[in-house]
């Protein structure tokens, strides 16, 4: 329930051709898409289980989240502002596969173009 409520709130303000689709992994936190995509007007896609390589982005990016909050962590115990830290960190990290652009520029041409 927090997690559907969380997506929804995180990603409500984005304009419609940013938030088209939204790709799952098979975790059980995911079985509240149906609800996400009525919210939120998305279309839901799932992974094959164990296919790791069909979402190489996500499993690097769950790679470097893991060096601020390893396996075990206790969410209830991460702050707010410790979540804004880390995703401000890696959203301005240049990655290969932006062509070296920040997902924050990415972003941004994405959202202005």
């Amino acid at each position: 329930m927090a997690f559907r409520k969380s997506l929804v709130e995180s990603l409500g303000s984005y304009p419609d051709h940013i938030r088209a689709t939204i790709t799952y992994d098979n975790g059980a936190e995911n079985t509240c898409h149906c609800w996400v995509d009525r919210a939120l007007g998305t279309q839901a896609y799932f992974c094959e289980p164990y296919h790791s390589w069909e979402k190489g982005t996500v499993e690097n990016s769950i790679g470097l989240v893991r060096r601020y909050f390893p396996k075990g962590t206790y969410f209830n115990k991460v702050t707010r502002n410790q979540v804004v830290s880390v995703e401000r960190r890696l959203n301005n990290r240049p990655r290969k596969c932006l062509n070296y652009q920040t997902p924050a520029e990415a972003f941004r041409q994405a959202c202005c173009t």
